[in-house]
């Protein structure tokens, strides 16, 4: 093989390597929106349900649940493809390991409270009166703690590389979001907790998508 040959098919790498960078980091920008856009019809839409005394996981639950089980699944998926974008991307500075790491785990947080559905509570879906805790609730309450600590740790990452970047609107924006994420844990329990979950859900949903687009942004899904 010539030299031109070798340049050529060098080139040809480098561009699939990109456009493969590219989309699954599109991935992570898209899953965001689409969780938060497909619990908002929802919430809005589904009798009974009340999101200052509901959890969002509790729409897996009742006729239609399978809307929002396939919304945990889908957007878990494609957290998780940003995520390995996010690893191909981010080549160098702080976080460039963790960061990708804790995104993915994420992901599969939200996979995991697809797959294992949360149990009944407070009227909803039924009126009837809550039963034992099941083995699929306990194993669903696994997932909101494990996706917040991986949100939290982070914004917590990501602060301290946009500041040290020099970037300090979005440092700013990563602390303040992960001060948010921990208004549930101080509400637990009480009134208000629910509709604190679903705030912190937006607020860090849309967080995750936004640094990946703006990761797109910054690198063109160049993958060095």
């Amino acid at each position: 093989m010539t030299n031109v040959d070798h340049a050529t098919t060098g080139r040809k790498s480098a561009a699939g390597g990109t456009t493969t960078t590219r989309r699954l980091l599109a991935c992570g920008v898209a899953a965001g929106p689409i969780y938060l856009a497909v619990a908002a019809v929802q919430v809005v839409t589904r009798d009974g349900f009340d999101l200052t005394r509901h959890p969002l996981s509790l729409l897996s639950l009742g006729p239609g649940g399978w809307i929002q089980i396939a919304n945990f699944v889908v957007s878990g998926v494609l957290f998780v493809a940003g995520a390995v974008g996010m690893r191909r991307a981010m080549t160098a500075g702080i976080g460039r390991t963790w960061v990708p790491r804790l995104i993915g785990l994420f992901g599969f947080s939200s996979v995991w409270a697809g797959v294992f559905v949360a149990d009944p509570i407070d009227g909803f879906p039924t009126t009837a009166g809550t039963s034992d805790p099941t083995v699929y609730g306990v194993l669903h309450s696994i997932a909101p703690v494990v996706a917040f600590l991986a949100l939290i740790a982070a914004s917590i990452v990501l602060a301290r590389r946009y500041l040290r970047e020099g970037r300090r609107a979005w440092g700013v924006y990563s602390a303040v979001v992960g001060v948010t994420l921990l208004a549930p844990d101080l509400l637990l329990g009480r009134d208000g907790f629910s509709l604190a979950l679903a705030v912190a859900a937006v607020v860090g949903w849309t967080w995750v998508s936004a640094v990946v687009a703006d990761l797109l942004r910054t690198t063109g899904g160049y993958l060095s």
